[in-house]
C-alpha cells in the first residue's frame, strides 16, 4: 500500500541530513542504556491515549505510566519545550511530523537510532521511516498516518440533494447550496487557529513550502499551488461559504447545532467526530477529498509520533512503552477500542486490527478504513516539512482571522510567512537561496 509513497512523505535524504548540521549538530550520540522498569510520565493530546496508558499498565506490572493530556497546537509545543529548559520533561510525548525537525535540530529530544531505531527500521516501511530518521539518526517511532478525506452530513445531502463533490469546483458549488438550504449552515470550515489543513491541502494541491539543495534550503511557501490553495479557501471565507472557526470547542458545537454539515479532514478524525457528536449517529459519511481534476490526490493533515524528550528521567521505560503503543497489536486495539481514536497505523500491517477494533456502527456500516488506505495511495510526492515550521505556522496563524474578516488576503499572507521563515532560518545560520 505504501510503496507509491516512498517519495512522498518526507522529501530527499539531503533535506533530513541538512537537520543535523544546520543549528549545530543537536543530539550527539544516543542515550546510554537504561533500566526497563519503573514510572513513566506521558504527555498527549491524541484520542485514546488514555485508554492505550491504562492497557499497557494492565499488561506490564513493572511499569507504570502516568498519563497527562495536554493542549494541541502551538500552546503545547510551547510547554513541551519550557518543560525541556526547565528540566522537568515528561519521559514520553507525542510530537507531529512537522515538528518533528524543528524538535531534533535543536537537541530537545533524545536520539533515539540505538534503543529504538531498529525498531523503526524493522516495523515500518522506508515512506514512513523518512518522517523520524532526520539527518541520519531516528529521533521517534511513528504511531499514524494521516491521509485527508471529507466527512458529510449523508441525511441532509440526500434531504436537499446535493451531490457529493469530487472535484474543488463541485466543492464551491456544494458549499453554495448547503448556504442556500440552510442560511445558518455551511459546508466547510476554515480553520483561524491552525495551518495544518491549509498546508495539508497545499501538499495535496503539488506545492512544495521547502525543498533542500545541495547544502542549503529553498522557501517557497507561496508557490503556484500554494496561492492557488490559499486563493481557493481565501474566497470561500470572504464570501462566507465555509465557516471560519477556531478548531476546538467552537467547530464542534457548530457540528453539533447542525451549522456545519461537511468538512473536510483526516482519518483520524472519525474517531474524534463520533465521540464528540455520539447524537448524530447514522447521519454522517466519509468520502475522498475532492481534487483539482477529479483525479486521486492526497496530503497528509497531521500525523504523530513518540518521542523521548531531553533530560527524561526514565528513558529505558519510556521506549519500552513506545514500542507497545506504535508496534503491538494490542497496542493498536487500545488506541482505537474506546470509539475515540479512528487512527490509521503508520504500519499497514497493522490496519486490519484497527480496522476490526473501530466500530462501523456510527457511520452507517461504512468502512472507513478502505476510504483511508486510498487517500494514503494517493498521497502526492515531493513535499518535505522544513527545520522551522513553528515560525512558518505562527506567522500563518496570527493572519488567519484577519482573513476570516475579509481584512487580509490568504496568499499575501503566504508570501509574508515565507518571508518571516526565511529571516528566521537565516538567523539561525541556515543558508537559504531565493526561490
Amino acid at each position: 500500500m505504501l510503496r507509491r509513497t516512498t517519495a512522498a512523505l518526507a522529501g530527499p535524504v539531503a533535506a533530513l541530513a541538512l537537520l543535523a548540521t544546520a543549528c549545530g549538530g543537536a543530539g550527539q550520540g544516543s542515550a546510554p542504556a537504561a533500566k526497563k522498569t519503573g514510572k513513566v510520565t506521558f504527555w498527549s493530546f491524541v484520542k485514546g491515549s488514555d485508554e492505550v496508558a491504562a492497557a499497557f499498565n494492565r499488561s506490564h506490572p513493572d511499569i507504570k505510566v502516568t498519563f497527562e493530556t495536554v493542549p494541541s497546537g502551538q500552546e503545547y509545543y510551547s510547554k513541551l519545550t519550557n518543560a525541556v529548559k526547565a528540566g522537568t520533561a515528561p519521559d514520553v510525548a507525542v510530537v507531529e511530523y512537522p515538528n518533528l525537525p524543528e524538535f531534533a535540530a535543536q537537541g530537545k529530544i533524545e536520539d533515539l537510532s540505538e534503543t529504538l531505531g531498529p525498531v523503526v527500521k524493522d516495523q515500518f516501511p522506508q515512506a514512513v521511516r523518512q518522517l523520524v530518521d532526520l539527518g541520519g539518526r531516528t529521533w521517534a517511532v511513528p504511531r499514524d498516518a494521516a491521509p485527508l478525506m471529507m466527512m458529510y452530513r449523508k441525511d441532509f445531502f440526500a434531504r436537499h440533494k446535493i451531490g457529493v463533490p469530487k472535484t474543488w469546483d463541485a466543492y464551491r458549488t456544494m458549499t453554495e447550496k448547503v448556504k442556500k438550504a440552510d442560511p445558518d449552515a455551511r459546508g466547510g470550515v476554515l480553520y483561524t487557529d491552525n495551518p495544518g489543513l491549509l498546508s495539508a491541502l497545499t501538499w495535496q494541491a503539488g506545492g512544495k513550502w521547502f525543498t533542500a539543495e545541495k547544502d542549503s534550503w529553498k522557501v517557497t511557501v507561496d508557490d503556484g499551488p500554494s496561492k492557488k490553495t490559499a486563493g481557493y479557501w481565501g474566497d470561500l471565507a470572504r464570501k462566507d461559504l465555509v465557516r471560519s472557526l477556531s478548531s476546538l470547542d467552537p467547530f464542534w458545537t457548530s457540528v453539533q447545532k447542525n451549522q456545519t454539515v461537511a468538512y473536510v479532514c483526516a482519518s483520524w478524525c472519525a474517531g474524534a467526530h463520533q465521540a464528540t457528536v455520539p447524537d448524530q449517529k447514522g447521519k454522517w459519511a466519509v468520502a475522498p477529498v475532492p481534487t483539482w481534476d477529479g483525479k486521486p490526490a492526497s496530503g497528509m493533515y497531521g500525523g504523530s509520533s513518540f518521542v523521548i524528550p531531553k533530560g527524561a528521567d526514565n528513558s529505558g521505560a519510556a521506549a519500552e512503552f513506545i514500542k507497545w503503543i506504535t508496534t503491538d497489536p494490542e497496542g493498536m486495539k487500545a488506541w482505537v477500542s474506546s470509539g475515540t481514536s479512528s487512527m490509521f497505523p503508520a504500519d499497514p500491517k497493522l490496519v486490519p486490527v484497527t480496522k476490526k477494533a473501530f466500530g462501523t456502527e456510527y457511520f452507517g456500516g461504512q468502512d472507513v478504513y478502505s476510504i483511508g488506505a486510498s487517500s494514503y495511495r494517493a498521497i502526492r510526492r515531493g513535499w518535505t516539512w522544513g527545520p522551522a515550521m513553528g515560525t512558518t505556522n505562527t506567522a500563518i496563524v496570527d493572519e488567519l482571522p484577519k482573513v476570516a474578516e475579509g481584512k487580509a488576503d490568504l496568499p499575501e499572507v503566504l508570501s509574508d510567512a515565507e518571508k518571516t521563515t526565511v529571516k528566521h532560518m537565516r538567523q539561525r545560520g541556515m543558508k537559504v537561496t531565493a526561490p
